[in-house]
């Protein structure tokens, strides 16, 4: 159903999920600048990130995918810059998401800063 080489915009502000077809397709533009129906896809999440919405127009139509997780997060990707309001990703990064693989490139571990005895 999904054509290999579709391109993916994760936005990176959650939503209401309630939210249907109209509404999704009118953040797609805001958070991304592209149409809903350009055939890309377009993943949401909630707040709590434990469940997203995917929109993509196959040519007929808007289809609405929903993943809900039955337990953890789904790792959201970073944004490249401070006013990014979405990401894009490869189908192998996609895959990886819908796994509940994180994303997020591995950050050296949190060492505690020592205090000084004078």
């Amino acid at each position: 159903m999904i054509p290999s080489g579709v391109e993916i915009f994760v936005a990176l502000t959650p939503i209401d999920l309630r939210w249907g077809f109209d509404r999704l397709a009118g953040l797609t533009s805001e958070y991304t600048g592209r149409a809903a129906r350009s055939g890309a896809l377009f993943v949401f999440f909630g707040k709590h990130k434990s469940a997203m919405k995917i929109l993509y127009f196959d040519g007929s139509g808007l289809v609405q995918f929903y993943k809900r997780l039955d337990s953890g997060t789904f790792r959201v990707p970073p944004a490249h810059g401070p006013n990014a309001t979405s990401v894009s990703l490869n189908e192998r990064e996609l895959d990886d998401l819908l796994d509940g693989i994180n994303l997020e490139p591995d950050k050296p571990p949190h060492r505690p800063r020592r205090s000084r005895i004078h």
